[in-house]
Formats: C-alpha cells, structure tokens, sequence
C-alpha cells in the first residue's frame, strides 16, 4: 500500500511538472495535494515497516515530537488544499465564464502558500504544547506512530490545556473545512441539476460522489478521533483510525482525483509518446 501510494502521487506531480497542458489552478493545487499525500503517508510508514522488520519498536523523544510536527503539518495541508480544490471546481461549474479571472494564477499561488503557512504554524503550535509535558515511568505508545492523543493519555502532567487546544483549533482546521467542501460540491451538483442531461447528471454524481467519499474518509476519521475526549477512545479504534486516513486515503487521492481523468491519461500518452520520438 505504501508502494503504491508512494508510486501513485510521483506519476502526478512528475506529470504536472512536464506536461504544460497541465499548468492550469486544478493541477496545480492538485500536485501539491500529491506531495502532501505522499510526505504524509511517508512521516508514519516507514518507521512501521522497519518497526515490524526489527521487532524492536522505538523512537527516540525528538524523533517522536519530530514525526508529530510533520504528521500534523502534512495532515492540515491536505485539509486546506482538499478546500482549494472543492472552491476551483465550484467556480470552473457554476462560473465558467469568470472562471480565468477568479481563480487567477496570483490567486492560486496565494491560497496555497496560505495553506502551507496556517498548517506550519498550527503544527508548531501543538509540537511546543506537547513539548512542555512531562512523561514519567510508561513510554510504551499505545499506537503505530506518535500520535497526539496517544501521548496525551502517557503525560503525567496537566493536558487540559493541550485538550482545549485539540477542540478549538479542530475545529478552525477540520471541521470549517469540511463543511466548505460539503457546500461546494452541493452548489455544484445543484447548478448541475439545473440543466437536464442524463448523461451530465451520471458523470457529475460519480465524480461528486467518489471525491466526496475520500474526502468523508480523511475528515470522518480525524474528527471522530480529535474532536472526542481522548479517554473515550480504545487503543485499537484510534489505531484503526489512524491507518483510515494515514494509509487508505493517501492512496486513493491518486485513483479518485486522477488517474480516472482524462487530462491526466491524455498526459500520461504525450509524455511517453515525446519519450519514444527522442529515443
């Protein structure tokens, strides 16, 4: 699975980056949902396939807080640009006309270097929360990586504060988010239904439909997980969890928001094509 996501995500950026057809605001935010999904993936897997190698899981402190930081940078640089991409299909449907003018390429370049500076801070933020925790005698993580509510629960000291911060800023990351996303699609589908065309109307719900059930995967997940008290969680539902959104949806981006579009097998055949006249 990581093999395949690893795979999957560097065809779509190493595509985007030499096939110009592509240089348009979806792929754009698409190649940067790509890195994401693979940086992602790569922060926890790795270190569990050497783990279940060696038999011998272990990390050091800084290594723990290091993977937690990039962890939460990579995992809030998806939710923002799942966003960017929900809003520039919204205004390339419901406003094809102004569609050049809105989504402008300094429009583009803002909301992602937006996103990657929001999701900088608010990892750093929990990093240097977590950071001033002591943990006393237990320093078995009950999880596959060093996941905040895992740590949370082997804290000897006062977490209510990190707890507050969990919810508030939660919600600001995941939860606006995703109901930005639910939104955009439902103006979408509604500007859609608006001119009968069975054949519009099938190939509007299947790609709705499918985006949306990554997107319920990676946010339902995450939410469940965060926003609940730590306590209420067992150790192996936040680490069935934890595999939902770290492994399976890093994954699927690949399949569901690309290599199921046209643009992307047309460059798919250009690049290989260019590559057979030059040998």
């Amino acid at each position: 699975m990581y093999l395949i996501t690893v795979l999957g995500n560097l065809i779509i950026i190493i595509l985007i980056l030499l096939d110009s057809h592509l240089h348009t605001p979806m792929y754009l935010f698409l190649s940067n949902l790509s890195f994401s999904d693979l940086c992602f993936s790569s922060v926890t897997m790795p270190k569990l396939l050497q783990n279940m190698q060696s038999q011998v899981p272990s990390i050091p402190y800084a290594g723990c807080l290091a993977q937690m930081y990039f962890f939460l940078l990579f995992g809030d640089l998806e939710s923002f640009l799942l966003v960017a991409m929900a809003y520039d299909r919204y205004v390339a449907i419901c406003f094809p006309l102004h569609y050049t003018s809105i989504m402008s390429p300094k429009v583009c370049v803002s909301l992602v270097a937006l996103s990657w500076v929001l999701t900088t801070f608010h990892a750093m933020l929990h990093t240097l929360l977590m950071a001033r925790l002591s943990f006393c005698e237990d320093n078995v993580i009950p999880h596959f990586f060093c996941d905040m509510s895992a740590l949370l629960k082997l804290s000897c000291s006062d977490t209510h504060v990190n707890e507050l911060v969990i919810f508030v800023t939660g919600g600001i990351i995941l939860v606006i988010p995703f109901v930005l996303i639910i939104v955009s699609y439902a103006r979408i589908v509604a500007s859609i239904l608006k001119v009968p065309s069975s054949r519009g109307i099938r190939k509007a719900f299947s790609t709705c439909g499918s985006h949306l059930s990554v997107v319920s995967l990676f946010y339902g997940t995450i939410i469940g997980l965060y926003l609940c008290p730590s306590a209420n969680n067992s150790t192996v539902k936040e680490t069935v969890m934890g595999m939902m959104y770290t492994v399976v949806t890093p994954m699927l981006n690949p399949f569901i928001y690309s290599l199921r579009n046209r643009d992307m097998k047309g460059a798919l055949v250009r690049v290989f094509c260019k590559k057979k006249m030059m040998v």
